[in-house]
């Protein structure tokens, strides 16, 4: 099922889709140029133990109307509208990549407002970060082909589907195709034979230019939080987005609170969008969900 709210938030209104229903509301965040739909297998994993909530992230998908600024601090204002507007007190939350960072921004700086959080590969600091001199480059570097699908055009919608089967990422991988298909026509716009990714360039280039600082907040959570890691990149390469070395520092720095588990046999794309992935992670979530709702300290997370 899914089902769109709108959120009214700086500019206009944020869309947020529920995509499954049942036991406590956790809402989730997508990736750089991902979309609310990335979460589908998710959802499906949850088998009635959670009720997903996903937005479209402020320039991308169907909150791709919505104007600047972007940046982690828009996109927390943006996260307490949702809070606020759903009557959730105190939430679960779950974020993938450039999601992960938005969540631990969020809960860092309100923590009253989050029970816990679950963060899928990303979060942490980049490796190699401090010796980047031009944050914009490094970001295309880094995310390479992901960048590269904004400047394509598509004449029909089956094109576009075929350029994200063709993916290194899901390329005999265990994603599901309705998923895939959804994801991708969720993320078109314009008309054919000129369809066109929505993610707003603009947007893209407001996260580059925070990849110094969006990796900090991390290490300032004061609630229970478990990140999950892929041992394979973007590009179903060998170089994860975030190394287990990087990931086991960041958990010893508060073991009572921070835990790591690398979900064998997945990529950046399939730990949220394959079927090996999404399992892992809606257990994650219902882990969290378990968490004590009790209040947390604020004194250490100023």
């Amino acid at each position: 099922m899914t089902e769109r709210l709108d959120v009214p938030v700086a500019g206009g209104t944020l869309a947020v889709f529920r995509l499954a229903e049942g036991g406590e509301p956790v809402l989730a965040l997508h990736g750089i140029t991902a979309n609310s739909h990335a979460w589908l297998a998710v959802a499906r994993s949850l088998e009635g133990r959670a009720e997903l909530l996903a937005p479209d992230l402020r320039g991308r998908g169907a909150s791709n109307h919505l104007p600047p600024p972007y940046g982690m601090e828009s996109y927390a204002a943006d996260l307490l509208a949702v809070l606020d507007h759903c009557g959730i007190e105190r939430g679960v939350l779950v974020g993938h990549s450039l999601g992960a960072y938005a969540v631990a921004r969020f809960a860092a700086d309100h923590p009253e407002r989050v029970r816990a959080a679950v963060l899928v590969d990303g979060g942490l600091t980049l490796p190699e970060i401090d010796q980047v001199e031009d944050p914009e480059a490094f970001l295309q570097g880094f995310l390479g082909p992901a960048l590269a699908r904004l400047e394509l055009t598509f004449a029909t919608r089956a094109a576009y589907h075929a350029w994200w089967r063709a993916h290194p990422a899901f390329a005999d991988a265990d994603v599901e195709d309705p998923d895939l298909v959804a994801y991708a026509d969720h993320d078109l716009a314009g008309e054919p034979p000129a369809l066109r990714s929505s993610v707003a360039k603009d947007a893209v280039r407001a996260d580059a230019g925070e990849l110094f600082e969006i990796g900090k907040p991390a290490h300032r959570l004061s609630i229970p939080v478990e990140m999950l890691r892929a041992p394979r990149g973007l590009q179903n390469d060998p170089s994860p987005m975030i190394p287990a070395a990087l990931a086991d520092a960041w958990a010893s720095g508060q073991p009572a609170l921070r835990s790591v588990r690398e979900v064998a046999d997945v990529n950046h794309y399939t730990l949220v969008m394959g079927a090996t992935g999404a399992r892992a992670v809606a257990q994650a979530i219902v882990r969290a969900l378990q968490s004590p709702a009790k209040d947390p300290d604020l004194r250490s997370a100023r």
